[in-house]
């Protein structure tokens, strides 16, 4: 499939991947997360996502809930640390509709004072809904750990007793600082014409004055490795170890990706998975984990167990990464593992909504678009002694963090 791409006059770049799908995506990625908050403002940009749908300078939240959804689409959005994204679904045919709408949403909100108090309370019960899952918490608790004193740390959430404090204003000096067109890529996957694509964009955005944004990110302060335990009134015990990792831009991290897949990937032939689950029976789920930032990244693992057995588990778990450590892999179990992984991505890519996203967030940040045949082959290339040197890095014990709830 082909990607196009253009930067129009007032700084917003549009990407285009053209399909033959009658069901086509579109929205704004927007340079800004959890991690560009001020000490005041803990949880705005997930704020922002929630209220950017309550009313523009045209739009009441009722006509903007039903603008997509009258033709069968339908509007989402997401925030992470680094990225929030608004876009839409929806057939192929209504793809100015949707330019117009998401447009509108991204650069005239109102955020009306009425629609805060009452998405405030909704917030608060996902925060609450979210501590009540341990499973899920922990991945949070442990990136604090990581990335403790850094605004990777934060949870995206936000803070209870500051979410309850934001107004309009804030809501406003807060997307006005960040949702500049230079600051966003518009994308698009559709079997729309490219240029269609561009006069739509240009018809819509172009009376949004360019500027220039400064980003004021810093990486992250060293790492300090611990074992944290902390008592949760749960049957289980919910167990991570965790390291950190590669950022996106390091060439390290697709060796990683690969050998992350042998010990923890979503095959049931996982390393941990046969070690913990299918010869002992002493977990439901077992699994590894990457995340990537754009300086940074974080390798976890993660397990829930009953209590009596998490110091057995935790002790299989190092066992299995001792072995990588120590054991280079043979050429066949080498070769075997990339094809497990390139023909997951395969099936995953399938998934266009998704696969979508992907595109949006890394031209967000590399202005460019690593297609599935660059990756295929970075995956091929991968040699054993590549995966054996980066095996002793990451998998270091004495750079493992481990958080237990028990």
């Amino acid at each position: 499939m082909s990607y196009q791409h253009i930067t129009l006059k007032n700084g917003l770049r549009v990407i285009h991947q053209s399909t033959s799908s009658n069901v086509a995506y579109c929205g704004f990625a927007v340079n800004v997360g959890t991690r560009d908050e001020q000490e005041n403002e803990l949880g705005m940009a997930h704020f922002i996502e929630h209220l950017i749908f309550k009313g523009t300078k045209h739009r009441k939240a009722w006509h903007i809930l039903n603008r997509m959804e009258n033709v069968g689409g339908d509007l989402n959005a997401y925030t992470n640390k680094e990225e929030t994204v608004v876009y839409s679904a929806f057939l192929a045919e209504h793809f100015e509709r949707a330019v117009e709408l998401l447009s509108d949403i991204v650069f005239s909100p109102t955020f009306p004072q009425h629609e805060i108090e009452k998405e405030v309370e909704v917030i608060l019960d996902e925060i609450s809904s979210y501590e009540d899952s341990p499973s899920e918490l922990i991945y949070d608790d442990v990136e604090n750990l990581l990335f403790a004193g850094h605004e990777l740390g934060r949870n995206v959430l936000g803070d209870p007793t500051q979410l309850k404090g934001f107004t309009t204003a804030d809501a406003l000096r807060f997307t006005q600082q960040f949702y500049q067109p230079s600051n966003m890529v518009f994308f698009v996957r559709g079997k729309m014409d490219f240029k269609q694509v561009v006069r739509c964009c240009e018809r819509y955005t172009l009376e949004i004055a360019p500027t220039t944004f400064l980003p004021t990110r810093k990486a992250p302060i060293a790492y300090v490795p611990q074992e944290i335990r902390r008592v949760k009134e749960t049957h289980q015990s919910h167990v991570m170890l965790a390291n950190r990792a590669y950022s996106v831009a390091d060439e390290q991290r697709t060796g990683l990706y690969l050998l992350n897949n042998i010990l923890g990937g979503p095959g049931m032939n996982s390393r941990l998975n046969l070690a913990l689950r299918e010869r002992r029976g002493l977990v439901y789920e077992v699994e590894s984990s990457l995340s990537a930032y754009t300086d940074a990244g974080a390798f976890t693992i993660y397990f829930g167990t009953d209590k009596k057995d998490a110091a057995h588990c935790i002790d299989l778990v190092h066992k299995e990464l001792k072995e990588l450590r120590e054991k280079r892999l043979t050429t066949a179990r080498l070769s075997a593992a990339k094809k497990q992984l390139i023909g997951q991505i395969g099936v995953s890519s399938d998934n266009f909504e998704n696969d979508t996203l992907d595109m949006a967030k890394v031209f967000l940040h590399y202005n460019k678009f690593i297609i599935r045949e660059e990756m295929y082959k970075r995956i091929d290339d991968l040699t054993i002694e590549e995966l054996f040197a980066i095996a002793n890095e990451i998998f270091d014990p004495q750079q493992l963090t481990t958080l237990i709830y028990e």
